[in-house]
């Protein structure tokens, strides 16, 4: 399925028979060529991502305190989620939010979607708000898939900030190890600091 959307963005969603059933691919393209690639299960559960650009690549933490269900949704109208992703790189942001159908359809190109509005938050591993998000949605109930709708976001810098960070945090723990750094060392215990600094300093949290 290739669906075209506006901005000169095009996404191609495909399968692997060498997947367990339902799991599903998509690969965004722009006018560069292709930037994102996600994968989902039959639940519709955001189980990675990979930004081509960067090479970050994201996944579903095993055992969801509330996991996402694209059936539940369907079939009692809404559905409440509780996860966590971690990067490669470092870092790790939980999500806790929800989808209902608002009712309303709406014709594509002769492809009949069905609206969604969702709400969700975005938390470090310790509870502390790194932002929010909130808007419509489209899904399709035959091929078990949303499309992106409006939105609105709050906190989308301090997100960045905190997964950059955590990445140069775990790279810089990393060498030192290798390099056998002393933790008693004066570089060990500033680098000790500025991981008490970026945990105090995410955007919406209390000091």
């Amino acid at each position: 399925l290739t669906v075209q959307a506006k901005g000169c963005r095009v996404s191609h969603h495909y399968i692997c028979k060498a997947d367990p059933a339902g799991d599903q691919w998509r690969v965004d393209f722009d006018l560069k060529g292709p930037y994102f690639l996600s994968r989902i299960n039959a639940e519709t559960e955001w189980l990675q991502s990979i930004d081509l650009t960067s090479g970050e690549d994201i996944r579903l933490v095993p055992g969801p305190a509330d996991p996402a269900s694209f059936t539940g949704l369907t079939t009692t109208g809404a559905d409440s989620y509780d996860f966590t992703q971690s990067a490669a790189g470092g870092g790790a942001i939980r999500y806790i939010g929800s989808d209902r159908l608002t009712g309303k359809k709406t014709v594509i190109d002769g492809v009949e979607l069905e609206e969604t509005a969702f709400e969700f938050r975005e938390e470090t591993p310790s509870g502390r708000l790194i932002g929010t998000a909130s808007g419509q949605e489209f899904i399709h109930r035959g091929w078990r898939l949303f499309f992106s709708g409006p939105s609105t976001w709050e906190g989308d810098e301090g997100r960045e900030r905190f997964l950059d960070e955590a990445a140069a945090l775990s790279a810089a723990w990393t060498a030192g190890a290798d390099a056998g750094l002393d933790p008693a060392s004066d570089e060990a215990q500033a680098l000790a600091q500025r991981h008490v600094d970026w945990l105090s300093g995410i955007p919406g949290t209390r000091g």
